[in-house]
């Protein structure tokens, strides 16, 4: 069982520059572009599948505290188009943060269906491969859905593993693990894509003042 500071008031000092303290999520940092994206979702014939084109910015905050706990942190939004159409297929936004005390990688979403989730994992500060996990129920890293979702296609848990290439992408493969109704057995809507750089991130406010 985790252990916790008795004094929950006093805060560290943190470095200033977000993007030198990441760990992991350092080769994530920036705006991105990935063409072949493939989806599986639930439909009325079993299973539907699509391929889709994503945007994926993640720029860096300023550092975060709860009292003693230290985050440093990129704000992102992904938004997912059909190929060769306008119409949002796909839209979410929230943070991956990276506590580098523990080694703890947490990545918030929330999507306008109305869903949120709180996923987190482990990874050192050189790793380029991690898993992070959201189980409903959890009352820590969880899942919160309308009543409509909960009844008819509820999230029970939900995965997500990355890795950065050595070519300079990065890689992400989702699972959500549904109970969708009518459907005896668990339905995996799997999402994947391999992203490319086209933009560098640019420097939290803190560093940005700094170098006026």
């Amino acid at each position: 069982m985790m252990e916790f500071p008795t004094d929950i008031y006093t805060e560290p000092d943190p470095d200033p520059d977000t993007l030198a303290n990441l760990g992991p999520l350092r080769p994530m940092a920036g705006v991105w572009r990935g063409e072949n994206g493939v989806d599986a979702h639930p439909a009325v014939e079993g299973i539907g599948r699509d391929g889709y084109d994503e945007r994926y910015e993640l720029q860096p905050t300023d550092p975060q505290t709860n009292g003693p706990q230290l985050f440093y942190g990129l704000r992102y939004h992904v938004h997912i188009v059909k190929p060769g159409e306008i119409e949002t297929f796909h839209d979410q936004v929230g943070y991956w943060l990276y506590e580098p005390a523990t080694e703890t990688v947490i990545l918030s979403l929330a999507i306008p269906r109305a869903q949120v989730a709180l996923a987190a994992g482990h990874a050192g500060p050189n790793d380029t491969e991690f898993e992070l996990t959201a189980t409903a129920g959890s009352r820590t890293y969880g899942i919160c859905s309308t009543d409509f979702l909960e009844n008819r296609f509820r999230t029970v848990e939900f995965r997500i593993r990355v890795a950065i290439n050595g070519d300079g992408t990065w890689s992400y493969d989702e699972d959500t693990h549904m109970e969708v109704f009518g459907a005896s057995a668990v339905f995996h809507h799997t999402d994947r894509n391999t992203l490319t750089k086209i933009a560098e991130p640019t420097p939290n406010p803190l560093v940005a003042a700094l170098n006026r």
